[in-house]
């Protein structure tokens, strides 16, 4: 066994599951599963106790990293920094690779999500931009290019 860790998936914590889940689904990930979790496992890894969470578990098509939402019903969520920006400490944005940058970004547009910036072109190689998701989630989308 390799000393390597393996990466497994990115969590997030959110208040609308549904509205972050149709959201990242409409970026082309694919809903794995979908469950309740409470108990001692719950309360023993997150240190709260008699705590329970609803998590949707998203997979790129095709495998790679999982993406985890997870909304707490009990404790009700803390209220996070919705308009962070990339300099804020802690975890600012979640990346994906896409095929057709400006057709995805006019897509979210459509929806209500804006870019944070623009659309950067980066040493002829990738074309990047930053859109703000929903409950302010900054969602990086790459481009290759050359």
């Amino acid at each position: 066994m390799s000393d390597t860790p393996r990466f497994d998936h990115v969590g997030i914590t959110v208040a609308d599951l549904d509205v972050v889940t149709a959201f990242f689904v409409g970026l082309g990930l694919e809903v794995e599963g979908r469950t309740f979790v409470e108990g001692e496992f719950l309360d023993t890894v997150c240190g709260i106790p008699n705590s329970r969470t609803e998590i949707v578990m998203l997979r790129p098509p095709g495998g790679g990293t999982c993406l985890e939402l997870s909304s707490f019903v009990r404790p009700a969520h803390e209220p996070g920094s919705p308009n962070a920006m990339a300099n804020e400490l802690g975890l600012r944005n979640v990346s994906f690779e896409v095929e057709d940058l400006p057709a995805i970004v006019d897509r979210l547009g459509a929806d209500g999500y804006g870019l944070v910036g623009g659309i950067g072109e980066y040493e002829g190689v990738w074309r990047m931009a930053y859109v703000r998701g929903p409950e302010g989630l900054i969602v990086s989308l790459a481009q290759r290019i050359g």
